[in-house]
């Protein structure tokens, strides 16, 4: 059986291009580039909780640094290095290949180096559990944080909303869809697709943002407290795929503003800048959407609303780990 030093070397040992040092130390050395901040972020993902036991191992390595780079995404920060934890119940040597294979795909597409981390075996019955920490850089005063929605602010979106938790809905097997539309929630739930580039275009635009990772309803509230506003979302406008508008409008309703696993942006930007979020998402080669305005705050953190202004009583909220 191969010792942990074995699969280090074997499956995540690479050439260091742009860290003065990568695996292989007790620490790696990494310089910043003058003029920019760190960003820095950890996503942990659990076995039975974050995604199914038995996932394609390829795939899971794939969504373990998406997570990540999508924290990076949401900040206006361009990716540059990780660290990868692994806590494996045993060391099969298949599958670590394609979760590396995964990982590195999506590593090298956003040019994101390894250069360093953790293996250890579980105890017996232990639960698989994987950790990234994603280190990034953004120009100095430049990150677009949660607290600078301004009332009179458009509220954006990325893409579409609700795929992924549609999913999960398949996979469990509440709902069934047709082969084509099975296939495409399935990959967005499996395979999250990073906006990096409409984040970096964002940078000076964009006056909040972040990742949809637990449901627009109980993310667009973070930006609402953070900020000391509310928010007011017309659920006609949301941008749904052809596979959430063909199911039942209170499903579809429920994926898009509360499933969780989207990672799109969520961003608020000034009404004059429509233009230039447009170009930004152009640029991208991602759509935008603009779902809603930033109003004064008031009693609750996000209204919903129909194309005629009606308020719609939805009891909706993010998803929580240690919620009831």
């Amino acid at each position: 059986m191969a010792s942990e030093f074995d699969l280090i070397a074997r499956y995540f040992t690479r050439p260091a291009h742009r860290a003065r040092l990568g695996v292989g130390d007790d620490c790696a050395l990494l310089d910043v580039t003058p003029g920019c901040e760190l960003a820095i972020s950890t996503d942990m993902l659990v076995a039975g909780t974050h995604f199914f036991p038995d996932a394609d191992p390829q795939r899971l390595g794939h969504k373990t640094l998406a997570v990540n780079l999508s924290d990076l995404a949401a900040m206006g920060a361009k990716p540059a290095s990780a660290l990868l934890s692994l806590a494996l119940p045993a060391a099969d040597e298949a599958w670590i290949a394609a979760f590396a294979r995964g990982f590195f795909a999506l590593a090298d597409e956003h040019g994101v180096e390894l250069v360093g981390g953790d293996t250890t075996r579980t105890p017996s019955g232990g639960t698989l559990t994987l950790t990234v920490t994603i280190l990034g850089e953004v120009p100095a005063s430049q990150a677009i944080r949660r607290s600078g929605a301004k009332a009179g602010d458009d509220i954006w979106v990325s893409n579409t909303l609700g795929d992924a938790a549609l999913g999960l809905a398949v996979l469990q097997g509440k709902v069934n869809l047709e082969q084509s539309e099975r296939y495409y929630c399935i990959q967005r739930l499996e395979m999250p697709a990073p906006r990096i580039a409409l984040g970096l275009a964002l940078r000076g635009i964009a006056h909040s943002m972040l990742d949809i990772s637990d449901g627009l309803a109980g993310d667009l509230a973070h930006i609402a407290r953070a900020s000391g506003v509310s928010a007011q979302v017309d659920v006609d406008v949301l941008p749904l795929s052809p596979a959430l508008r063909g199911v039942a409008r209170e499903l579809a309703l429920q994926c898009a503003l509360a499933g969780g696993d989207d990672y799109e942006l969520c961003f608020t930007a000034a009404a004059e800048r429509r233009t230039a979020v447009e170009a930004a998402g152009t640029a991208a080669g991602v759509s935008v959407t603009r779902i809603g305005s930033i109003v004064p705050a008031a009693a609750v953190p996000v209204r919903f609303v129909d194309g005629v202004g009606h308020e719609l009583a939805l009891r909706l909220g993010g998803y929580d780990h240690f919620g009831a």
